[in-house]
């Protein structure tokens, strides 16, 4: 780190440390990305201002997990997700599920993520994706950590074989998030039911996303998160720009217009569901 990284370090540790009563979490950022290294100490210090006081950086791969807990252990607000996502699975192999098993034993990995399965960019064999994915779901289940799971066009796929999971290990599963979840209502109560949550990001604002944003007013209080993707997916007003966790806080204003209720019970509601699901005290 850097001097100035240190002091701002220092700094985000100090704001973290005191209790809003509208604290944010994003539960789903690219920390590491070279989007941010430019000014990454100031993108975690403007979260921290607008009370987004937890940020859960994930891995997409075995060096992006790495990183993404080099980020835990310099920020208290950051946390990290570890895992394979769908498009880096062609080399999946079970020295790649060592080393994540062994990198998810670090006190600041609450998750394993990003994993799932892709059908837009088509990098990787659908058997193979599935294949990887099926394998970090074992693993959470044997380790007790919950999943953040990527389902681009594949939500059938995806809850078809969350499905099956449940069903092999109906006492040991643990739940997750459904990342910038797309599908349908009916789609998100097959989620529900199998204990699993939904985050919203930046589509949800978008002004096409006609089914999600009917999906935002009437999803149970108790089942959704609230994540940005950054540096992807930027909410309205402010996209074609890079996405940053701050913006979390765009996503809680217009979910609270939609249903409508106030942005502090927003807040409340799916902060108490990211610590709930991450098994932070407070």
């Amino acid at each position: 780190m850097t001097e100035d990284e240190r002091r701002m370090a220092a700094k985000a540790q100090l704001s973290s440390s005191v209790v809003r009563p509208s604290s944010l979490v994003d539960t789903h950022c690219h920390l590491d990305w070279p989007a941010f290294d430019a000014d990454r100490a100031e993108v975690i210090q403007r979260a921290i201002e607008a009370s987004v006081t937890r940020m859960v950086t994930i891995g997409v791969d075995v060096a992006s997990s790495r990183r993404a807990i080099e980020l835990a252990e310099q920020y208290p607000a950051v946390y990290a997700a570890v895992g394979v996502h769908p498009n880096n699975a062609a080399a999946f192999n079970n020295d790649t599920l060592s080393a994540i098993r062994e990198l998810a034993q670090h006190p600041k990995v609450v998750a394993l993520g990003e994993i799932g399965l892709d059908n837009y960019w088509k990098k990787v064999a659908p058997a193979v994706q599935a294949r990887a994915f099926v394998t970090q779901l074992e693993l959470a289940a044997e380790i007790g950590k919950p999943v953040i799971i990527h389902s681009r066009e594949t939500t059938a796929d995806i809850l078809a074989l969350l499905e099956q999971h449940v069903a092999r290990h109906p006492s040991r599963v643990m739940p997750g998030i459904l990342h910038s979840f797309a599908g349908s209502i009916a789609a998100a109560q097959r989620a529900f039911e199998l204990g699993f949550l939904i985050g919203f990001s930046g589509p949800v604002t978008f002004k096409k996303s006609q089914a999600l944003r009917e999906l935002a007013r009437s999803a149970p209080l108790d089942r959704f998160v609230l994540e940005t993707d950054a540096p992807f997916l930027t909410p309205e007003p402010r996209r074609g720009r890079r996405n940053e966790p701050a913006n979390v806080r765009t996503i809680a204003e217009y979910l609270a217009h939609e249903r409508p209720i106030s942005v502090e019970e927003i807040a409340r509601r799916t902060t108490a569901n990211a610590a709930r699901l991450f098994g932070w005290m407070n």
